[in-house]
């Protein structure tokens, strides 16, 4: 039985002591009553202050509503036994087949096994890198890659539809000074002003010169163009390369320059001047954000014509909830605090109410330890340390998992050494190995003979150990969901530590062994033990899955 189920029986319970005039309650029985695990695993499986919050309204005192309802849990189907405690707390202690349940219930689900349809019916577009296609992905984007990737897995699991969305900036100078510093270095002449350095601006020079040999030979204006748009595909490409060797996809990779192509900022002024929300002042066009709390109104075209980073966005927002999303989420770095106040205002000056249509999250900065000191700068990529060089040095999963476990909004410092040993003390071997050695022993029952059961009694599966282990796996569901609702998929890692433990514990249990000793028959209890440690592989497969790291059968 997981929290889910218990809470409907809780409501089931309170339902018919209201059909029978038991109880009294103005407001109708609650369609959900909040259920968690006691702090003391003494006083249950299960708690639930359903009475405390109920006895007002139902005109009675909560130690009496509780031992009411307490009485009618007893019989109910799953319950094994509940007490009263303090001033009307009701402990539940789920019966011992209904618990075993939990177990054929994750075999049934598969892969499956903690999806929910608890966001269903929600779009939810979630942008979450934002780059110039003028060099290589750095350290700044690793976190986001991670994170993003990881809450768009999550909302999908909790039902919702989700699209990823890459935001290319490819619009402005950066793009004419990408393009002179490719020639440059195809000529053999200094990086201009304001231009890109690194070896990789003379690997794309390379490739640019392959894809078309007659481009150096061009009219410098004609140049620009070809070299640019030649060097904008290449580099587009290695970053989408990048992304995809990190096990990083996207839905959509969104070009800034397509909104002003397609004429969407235009549309955009207009409709915020019927809005009302926009005013011209010493030459410039102003939006009113300042309407709507933000610390200043925001420009939207300067005074020389030029149109504002914010007139993009502003488009842009309006774009995606023109493409049907119900939410956009927007996952930024940290040096973007200011951005969470005005893009609000934004969204309420073009009509949509941003506690409803837009989440805005910061992240913050991450540091690299590598021997004692910050890792060192990409030689290929100049004065950034690079996406690939880090994957290099750390591995994927390594590095996936150490960002995904800690909240967007902590700092971090990451050592090498540590987040790469072979230990116990790394969380993602931890729980990698977790994983392989459910595997092993998955390996070691088939050849002793130990086969899964088409059937099997869940009431053997009684031993404390085994009882908090299936508490976990029952747990898994409104661990997603939750992390899927708060946006924070640290959530799952910390939860798949904490079910390794309890695996693990129950392992090293002696009177919880699941094979056979010696000449010992195959009983039907290893194989409700063969039951709970698939059971415990698929979750933990699941919860890797979720964090788009690896679930290895050997290590």
């Amino acid at each position: 039985m997981n929290p889910a189920e218990l809470s409907a029986t809780v409501v089931g319970a309170l339902a018919a002591l209201v059909d029978r005039g038991a109880l009294v309650l103005p407001d109708g029985v609650p369609a959900e009553v909040t259920v968690e695990r006691p702090r003391d695993a003494s006083h249950g499986d299960y708690a639930t202050n359903v009475a405390l919050k109920l006895a007002k309204a139902a005109g009675t005192k909560p130690r009496e509503l509780a031992d009411l309802l307490a009485e009618e849990l007893r019989d109910a189907p799953g319950v094994g036994a509940v007490d009263v405690a303090g001033p009307g707390f009701i402990n539940v202690t789920v019966a011992a087949d209904a618990q075993g349940k939990v177990a054929a219930e994750v075999l049934a689900a598969g892969a499956a096994y903690g999806r929910s349809e608890t966001l269903a019916g929600q779009k939810i577009n979630v942008e979450f890198i934002s780059a110039n296609p003028t060099g290589p992905l750095h350290l700044g984007h690793t976190r986001w890659a991670v994170l993003g990737d990881a809450i768009a897995r999550v909302l999908a699991a909790a039902g919702a539809e989700v699209q990823r969305e890459f935001y290319i900036n490819d619009r402005g100078v950066q793009m004419n000074h990408f393009a002179d510093s490719i020639v440059a270095s195809a000529l053999g002449e200094p990086t201009p002003p304001d231009g890109y350095a690194g070896a990789y601006i003379a690997d794309l020079a390379t490739a640019v010169q392959a894809a078309d040999p007659e481009a150096m030979s061009l009219p410098a204006d004609e140049r620009r163009v070809r070299v640019r748009e030649l060097g904008y595909e290449i580099q587009l490409r290695e970053q989408r390369e990048s992304l995809e060797a990190f096990n990083t996809s996207f839905d959509t990779w969104f070009s800034e320059q397509s909104l002003h192509a397609s004429g969407s900022v235009p549309e955009t002024l207009q409709r915020l001047r019927d809005l009302g929300h926009v005013y011209d002042q010493d030459g410039a066009l102003w939006m009113r954000t300042t309407d709507f709390g933000d610390d200043k109104d925001r420009v939207l075209i300067k005074s020389d014509g030029e149109l504002t980073y914010f007139a993009s966005d502003t488009a842009y927002y309006l774009d995606k909830r023109a493409r049907g999303f119900d939410r956009c989420l927007y996952l930024l770095g940290a040096d973007h605090h200011g951005y969470v106040g005005r893009l609000k205002a934004m969204a309420a000056c073009v009509g949509d109410d941003p506690a409803l249509t837009l989440d805005v999250m910061i992240g913050q900065l991450v540091k690299i330890l590598q021997d004692g000191a910050e890792l060192r700068l990409s030689k290929r990529a100049g004065t950034i340390v690079a996406l690939d060089d880090l994957v290099a040095a750390v591995g994927v999963d390594a590095l996936r998992y150490s960002l995904a476990r800690y909240p967007a909004d902590s700092p971090l410092v990451l050592d090498v050494a540590e987040i790469t040993k072979a230990s116990n003390d790394n969380p993602v071997h931890y729980v990698q190995y977790g994983h392989a050695r459910t595997v092993r022993m998955m390996e070691n029952a088939v050849d002793l003979g130990v086969t899964l059961p088409d059937d099997f009694d869940p009431a053997l599966l009684a031993h404390e150990r085994e009882r908090t282990l299936l508490r976990a796996l029952a747990d898994f569901p409104k661990v997603v969901a939750s992390a899927a609702e708060l946006r924070e998929p640290h959530r799952v890692a910390r939860y798949l530590e904490d079910t390794v433990s309890a695996f693990n514990k129950w392992y090293d249990t002696k009177e919880c062994r699941m094979l056979p000793m010696g000449d010992e028959p195959v009983s039907p209890l290893n194989q409700a033990r063969l039951v709970l440690v698939v059971a415990a592989r698929t979750v933990i497969a699941n919860g890797l899955d979720l964090l788009g790291v690896s679930a290895p059968e050997r290590m």
